[in-house]
């Protein structure tokens, strides 16, 4: 494929050396025109497609569709499972359904952490706060939250007979976009560069810089 540069938002690319077309055209107004043409027949060798190669290119729609959001909603997810089997397997075991939801919570907020950490916000952790402030106001943000869901899941258990892990699923979809907008606008937000004072770039130095990008 080929297409003009200068049609481009070269810093919205974040490309990842897979399916590169796909993220010229996701954040670009283009216009397509395609030539068909017909693959040859395989005589040796084999296709170097697997199973994990469609996850990916899954995960690179997800992405370019929905941007981070779609990444902590997977995690989101999978924390709001360990979350309610955690306290499932607890209440099983005869542990009040408050205690488990509060052990239930410290869990899946550490875990939930890490994997954003690794998945989510990789290409933000150099960019603003450090890894301890970070994860001091992830886990005060998650433990206010969760300090907030608790009263709810008590009310709603004692007073309407709804079964815990039900209540607990649906606070934790109510409280999930919340907790998204606070880790972008707050814990990995990028710092703020200041120019420097008293320096003046050289005429036409902002032009050079657009053509060497």
């Amino acid at each position: 494929f080929a297409t003009r540069v200068d049609r481009l938002d070269l810093d919205s690319l974040h490309p990842r050396g897979f399916k590169i077309l796909l993220e010229l055209l996701a954040p670009n107004t283009l216009a397509v025109g395609e030539e068909p043409f017909v693959f040859g027949e395989r005589y040796a060798g084999h296709s170097k497609a697997t199973f994990k190669t469609g996850l990916r290119y899954l995960e690179q729609l997800a992405a370019l569709r929905f941007g981070r959001m779609s990444r902590f909603a997977i995690i989101g997810g999978f924390g709001a499972v360990l979350n309610i089997l955690i306290l499932w397997v607890l209440t099983g075991l005869g542990v009040h359904y408050v205690a488990g939801a509060v052990i239930s919570a410290v869990v899946t907020i550490l875990t939930n952490f890490l994997l954003q950490e690794r998945f989510v916000f990789r290409d933000l952790r150099n960019e603003g706060r450090g890894v301890w402030s970070r994860f001091a106001h992830s886990f005060a943000f998650n433990g206010t939250d969760a300090a907030i869901r608790l009263p709810v899941l008590w009310w709603l258990v004692e007073f309407t007979g709804m079964w815990p892990v039900l209540v607990q699923a649906v606070t934790l979809v109510v409280a999930f976009l919340l907790r998204f907008v606070f880790h972008v606008q707050v814990v990995y937000k990028p710092r703020r560069t200041q120019p420097s004072i008293g320096v003046t770039p050289p005429l036409g130095a902002d032009r050079a810089d657009e053509r060497v990008q």
